[in-house]
């Protein structure tokens, strides 16, 4: 039993370092989800950290998509664009809400605002090397005025805009409205999600409503 123990805590050990010889400078973790991303029936290991900026902006977040190979860790994707910082969710405090893996799929979710709230949740998929956006749901309005969700698969390119007004009174809570509308070939990744020269705006034909994703 006393072996067995020491053997258990030599691969603990070893299982540690090698995830911790990745850890960014002055970070802490702040979730972590484990599941197989890349379809070989091993589980991966994906990390979030909080970079500690010590001012005003709050902290930098870094995800790491961990594989294990030969059974030594190393790092298979990571980005410091994926995740918003632990100061850009408004009133509400921290936007990132949770990371977690479901069937292959690495899922990201925000939520933030004020008495305007907003919310969305990114889907990567591994694949062509890298992981890609396949789905992102956005959500925002005022709650007991209006709402607006987005739902755009990347992979068929479909988007579905949707606005339900609740308060019909307000003027500038326009009115109902819903649009579907195919737009193929947008390509995002997680390295690159939320950088300078991956941010994608354009404009529904029917409704003219700007999306961003």
């Amino acid at each position: 039993m006393k072996n067995t123990f020491c053997f258990l805590s030599i691969i603990f050990s070893i299982l540690c370092f090698g995830q911790k010889e990745f850890q960014p400078k002055n970070s802490t973790i702040n979730k972590t989800a484990d599941g197989d991303l890349d379809g070989d029936k091993i589980p991966e290991k994906v990390i979030v950290y909080d970079i500690h900026t010590n001012d005003d902006s709050g902290d930098i977040r870094e995800i790491q998509v961990l594989k294990k190979v030969n059974n030594k860790w190393k790092i298979l994707e990571k980005s410091r664009n994926a995740i918003l910082g632990s100061e850009d969710g408004g009133v509400m405090g921290d936007p990132f809400l949770y990371c977690k893996i479901e069937k292959g799929i690495l899922i990201i979710n925000h939520y933030g605002g004020s008495s305007w709230k907003w919310g969305f949740t990114d889907k990567y998929r591994f694949q062509n090397g890298n992981f890609e956006l396949i789905g992102h749901f956005s959500e925002g309005g005022r709650p007991g005025d209006y709402w607006v969700t987005t739902d755009f698969n990347l992979s068929t390119g479909k988007i579905v805009y949707k606005k339900e007004v609740q308060n019909t009174t307000i003027p500038e809570n326009g009115r109902s409205e819903n649009e579907t509308y195919i737009k193929k070939g947008v390509k995002i990744s997680l390295k690159n999600r939320n950088a300078t020269n991956s941010k994608l705006k354009f404009k529904l034909p029917k409704t003219k409503k700007e999306v961003y994703i």
